[in-house]
């Protein structure tokens, strides 16, 4: 049975540089001989990817922030089901772009759902999928929508949000990033991609890689320590007693 694999995501606003970020990491796994999944959300599976056209579009936002929401867990639920959980039990890498995090900052922060209902959504469609380690890049947003302009592929309805908006996009991932550092790692996203990949890895290295020493062998039981043998009694005849 191959060892469970790792799963590692990718979150910040716009234009933070996490798809170059996710392939740079994939290809440096690639190279020591892992077995590598690049995927992310919304979509990474065909049931997803069926509604990230609808969601990014802003075709289901006329329905409220709590029915967008449920159909972005339900992209999540199909993606985790049917495309992560078989990849990182075959002992796979698993680097996702966005994940829980933009749900909690996009539909929780800033589309006013209650966080009651986005725990409740994540614990049915994540459970125990969480990330075993998380990077937040984090950007000026006039910095991201400048890089995200320059992708040529238009804007879909968050890119198309006022400054004010992604300023408070950006402060609600670095709360998440302070808030859980077991799991995420707050990293400067306008460093040259180069630098900011070698970081990346470091810190993949020094968390999910590093080999650990063996535990120490546990020590033998002490034996009891036997009485000393008495000295013979001087022999009267001044022999030796042998």
């Amino acid at each position: 049975m191959a060892a469970p694999g790792r799963f590692i995501t990718f979150e910040g606003g716009e234009g933070a540089g996490k798809t170059t970020q996710v392939k740079r990491l994939g290809e440096r796994l690639r190279v020591l001989g892992h077995d590598v999944l690049e995927t992310r959300e919304p979509g990474g599976s065909p049931g997803a990817e069926a509604m990230r056209h609808l969601l990014l579009a802003g075709i289901a936002k006329p329905l409220g922030s709590d029915a967008e929401a449920m159909l972005f867990a339900a992209a999540r639920e199909d993606h985790v089901t049917s495309v992560i959980r078989p990849a990182l039990a075959g002992g796979a890498w698993v680097i996702c772009d966005r994940f829980l995090d933009s749900t909690r900052v996009y539909q929780g922060v800033l589309g006013g759902v209650d966080e009651r209902l986005v725990r409740a959504l994540e614990r049915v469609t994540v459970g125990t999928t969480v990330p075993d380690l998380t990077f937040v890049l984090d950007v000026p947003p006039e910095v991201g929508l400048a890089r995200a302009g320059k992708r040529g592929q238009g804007t879909d309805r968050f890119e198309s949000e006022d400054l004010a908006y992604h300023e408070r996009l950006r402060q609600a991932f670095r709360h998440i990033a302070e808030n859980e550092p077991n799991r995420c790692i707050l990293i400067d996203g306008t460093i040259n991609a180069d630098v900011l990949a070698v970081r990346i890895w470091m810190a993949v290295a020094d968390r999910l890689l590093r080999k650990r020493a063996p535990a120490a062998a546990a020590a033998p039981a002490a034996k009891p320590i036997a009485a000393p043998t008495p000295a013979p009694a001087p022999d009267p005849t001044g022999t030796v007693a042998g």
